[in-house]
């Protein structure tokens, strides 16, 4: 294959995960491997979720991508570089609050763009336009992470890391939340990770679900997801949508 092939396909992958390994006492001899020879690989403008039950591993894996944790060995690869610290490159958005405490709700907006057309988009789009001048303390925990949500779309990143970012929001903001990130993301073409438990929510967001399970961490099924965008969750009440996430359900059942 010449160099141009080469290059098409390299640059064609936002994201690769080359042989990852991590040991808990960062000893490459350890018997207790997390990740051991650990690959995956992410299309440009793809949204892949990875579904595993809760405490397998995904949340270290974000913060492996994230360049939080170094792995014990292998290369985090993103847009074409190895990843060696955090940088700008990859904007993670998950359930803990990174909200500045003693800014206003319009204040820890501005903190990332001074565009207060985009600024008043992603307020009404996570229903905060009435809280604008509010502390974090002052709203509540849903609210707090629609706030964190909304800062994170308003850098309109090329590559983002989802660690279970919906978990705190109730079912009819998340609902809403759903269709209008998705059409966002689908429409700027940026590239997503989404790590999360939620099958439901893996299945209405993803174009491929990877499921992963066991110690070290293996990928163990690779789902692709039937239905086209833009979505609607009213694709949830269709029996495909019902049968594949029973499917799945199982499967992670089973596994775990």
């Amino acid at each position: 294959m010449d160099a141009k092939k080469l290059s098409l396909i390299y640059n064609s992958f936002m994201l690769k995960l080359d042989n990852i390994s991590f040991y808990y006492d960062h000893g490459k001899h350890s018997d207790n491997p997390l990740f051991k020879d650990f690959n995956l690989k992410i299309t440009r403008g793809e949204f892949l979720s990875l579904v595993g039950p809760s405490g397998c591993g995904k949340t270290t894996l974000v913060n492996i991508i994230a360049g939080y944790l170094k792995p014990t060995g292998g290369d985090v690869i993103v847009d074409g570089n190895i990843v060696t610290s955090p940088g700008k490159d990859r904007i993670v958005i998950n359930q803990e609050n990174d909200l500045f405490e003693w800014m206003t709700v319009l204040g820890n907006m501005k903190i990332v763009s001074k565009n207060e057309d985009l600024i008043k988009k992603y307020l009404e789009l996570t229903h905060l336009s009435d809280f604008t001048n509010y502390y974090p303390r002052q709203l509540s925990g849903g609210m707090r992470k629609r706030l964190s949500l909304s800062r994170a779309l308003l850098v309109n990143p090329k590559f983002i890391i989802m660690d279970e970012p919906f978990v705190s929001l109730d079912h009819e903001i998340k609902e809403k939340l759903y269709e209008e990130v998705l059409k966002i993301i689908k429409e700027s073409g940026t590239t997503v990770l989404l790590v999360t438990h939620d099958v439901d929510e893996a299945i209405f967001l993803s174009e491929r679900i990877l499921l992963i399970s066991g110690k070290p961490i293996e990928i163990k099924n690779e789902v692709k997801i039937p239905f086209s965008y833009p979505r609607e969750t009213s694709i949830k009440d269709l029996d495909a949508f019902n049968i594949l996430k029973n499917s799945i359900t199982k499967e992670i059942t089973n596994r775990h």
